[in-house]
């Protein structure tokens, strides 16, 4: 009997921060997939909160020991860190039309520059739909409850951020 290959997927964002939101894609994604690698993308347009290896640490803080889960940078293309890093598919969470639209653009592109990886979207679960990592930020930034919407220890990070008075984002 041939054994069946591993399939893999990466979910890739800026994560910055980590909410709710995204862990229920990663805990859905791990019932379609064997692993999921969580690929924070290094955006030299962006201009994150919080550092690259802050986000690194919140997240694998959040996913613990699971060994289904694999946390990991990157820049460049996508599609090449998922070529490499043997992955079968790029996962995505939507939450409204709007997502839809620019992430079908992303789909398409990445399809073009290799058509071994396909991208799957997750709807986001209902209790999540309203959720951005920007909206975290925002709420958090005028002190807003974040209660429900990002883990506990993500919260007291984006607190110290802003109480720190050197958050721009």
């Amino acid at each position: 009997m041939t054994p069946v290959p591993e399939k893999v997927a990466v979910y890739p964002g800026t994560f910055d921060p980590l909410t709710n939101g995204h862990l229920d894609v990663i805990r859905r994604g791990l019932r379609l997939f064997d692993r999921v690698i969580v690929g924070v993308g290094e955006n030299p347009v962006k201009r994150p909160l919080f550092t690259l290896e802050e986000r690194l640490d919140m997240i694998r803080e959040a996913v613990g020991a699971d060994p289904r889960v694999e946390v990991d940078s990157f820049g460049g293309l996508l599609v090449d860190f998922a070529r490499e890093r043997g992955a079968v598919a790029i996962l995505r969470g939507l939450r409204a039309v709007s997502d839809f639209e620019y992430e079908l653009q992303r789909a398409l592109m990445n399809r073009k520059l290799d058509r071994g990886i396909e991208t799957v979207f997750l709807m986001t679960g209902f209790r999540w739909i309203y959720i951005s990592s920007t909206i975290v930020k925002e709420a958090a930034r005028f002190g807003g409850s974040l209660e429900g919407l990002v883990p506990p220890f993500v919260e007291t990070r984006l607190r110290a951020k802003y109480q720190g008075g050197g958050a721009e984002g």
